[in-house]
């Protein structure tokens, strides 16, 4: 159940856009098809579908904020404007947008900082200051008037938008149905989610070749198609046997040995590449799968990876939960069970679906919830402890839209999240410090 320790639980929000506990304020940065865009878009108005995020420091002072927009084909409003020189493939309607914010949380200017990609979900920020927007699609070139492949994962230089021109796929970080992304600065080494189902989605480590371990601004991009190794996350009971879906987890504590097997194409030029694997060695080596691999985020030192839930009758997963946060340790080898989220039917009160995630500088993590009912950010102790930190109050027709990118400034001033519908950023601030 989630308490309110500490924080003395929501406030109704007059404005019925974003309820928060007492002392807690917000102002809205961004907004799809109300707020303009300056640069080259200049006169187009914020695209919308807001998903993962970061900010870095603003020169000057202030904030810069890079903002994913998971736009698809399909979509007809509050795309990303195909900009010249920054638009990957004029087929694709996604990308990032960068918000200058001063240091009170005051919208500046927003630019676009990538455009024509596809269903860009979520991402992670990079030691060096940087961006990686991942692709959560598996489209083709010639699909729906697409033009180039997609599934990739794109760097965004937030402080310098030339250096985005020319966008170019990493094509060593694999084709997949990408989610999230979490660096780890001592190695190099990238951890990367995938969402995905038939079979069910994995956890993959990307290994920089020997001469890049000091990976750096625009490194990523110097990188060769089969650069490096992609693997594949095998996890390992205490008796040493595979385990095939991690939803069989339910008690916090529990620890896999991790290991890791080879992506043989990562490119998935003829097949999937999580379909290059299977369950149990016999129709290819076995690795460990898991329904809706969502957030990552890297912090105290390693990797915080979410499953936002599972669902055995819909989605084949082994056991049913309402969702997990993971910690891999690299040095240790383990994957450790963190947080347990149990089935439930009161998702108005109770945390179904957690997304996106961010470690807290003040303990603990925020998490984004994308559920049934009211939608939340939650925030989590190391005790595991869970406390509302905000409710959406705008409605999505019959629902209530998720919230995603939740992330704080590097002074820990304010946490920005956004409302994917009807695409709204928001920059909060308050005492964080009694989160705890």
């Amino acid at each position: 159940p989630v308490r309110g320790e500490g924080l003395g639980g929501l406030v109704p929000d007059p404005k019925k856009r974003l309820s928060l506990p007492a002392g807690f304020s917000y102002r809205i940065v961004a907004e799809a098809g109300v707020t303009e865009l300056s640069g080259a878009a200049r006169g187009e108005k914020t695209p919308g579908k807001q998903d993962g995020s970061a900010s870095f420091r603003r020169p000057g002072g202030g904030y810069l904020v890079v903002n994913n927009h998971e736009c698809n084909p399909d979509m007809t409003e509050h795309l990303v404007p195909p900009v010249k020189g920054w638009t990957y493939d004029p087929g694709a309607p996604g990308g990032t947008t960068t918000v200058q914010v001063d240091g009170k949380g005051r919208r500046v200017s927003e630019v676009v900082s990538l455009a024509g990609t596809h269903t860009n979900c979520a991402g992670g920020p990079t030691p060096w200051g940087t961006w990686l927007s991942c692709e959560e699609t598996e489209a083709r070139k010639g699909e729906g008037g697409l033009t180039k492949n997609h599934g990739y994962v794109f760097e965004v230089n937030p402080r310098n938008n030339r250096a985005n021109r020319d966008p170019k796929p990493i094509l060593a970080l694999g084709r997949f149905a990408h989610e999230a992304a979490a660096v780890d600065p001592g190695t190099g080494q990238i951890y990367l989610t995938e969402d995905a189902s038939g079979p069910l989605g994995l956890l993959y480590r990307f290994t920089p070749p020997r001469r890049f371990r000091g990976l750096g601004d625009g490194t990523l991009h110097r990188l060769g198609s089969a650069a490096g190794t992609l693997s594949a996350m095998r996890a390992l009971d205490s008796r040493g046997r595979v385990v095939r879906d991690l939803s069989v987890a339910h008690k916090p504590g529990t620890t896999y040995r991790v290991e890791w097997v080879e992506v043989p194409d990562r490119d998935a030029v003829a097949v999937s590449t999580r379909k290059q694997f299977g369950y149990d060695g016999v129709k290819g080596k076995a690795v460990t799968r898991s329904r809706k691999l969502e957030g990552a985020w890297w912090s105290r030192g390693g990797a915080y990876i979410v499953a936002s839930y599972a669902k055995p009758a819909d989605d084949g997963s082994a056991a049913a939960h309402e969702g997990q946060v993971w910690f891999l340790d690299p040095v240790r080898r383990t994957l450790r069970l963190v947080l347990w989220f149990a089935p439930n039917r009161n998702h108005d009160k109770r945390v179904d679906g957690p997304d996106n995630i961010v470690a807290s500088p003040f303990g603990g993590v925020i998490l984004a919830e994308d559920g049934a009912g009211a939608q939340h950010l939650i925030s989590a102790t190391a005790s595991g402890a869970t406390t509302f930190l905000a409710r959406n109050e705008v409605r999505d027709g019959d629902e209530y839209s998720e919230f995603t990118g939740p992330n704080f400034t590097y002074d820990r001033k304010f946490l920005f999240a956004n409302v994917q519908t009807p695409g709204t950023v928001f920059a909060i601030r308050g005492p964080f410090n009694r989160l705890g």
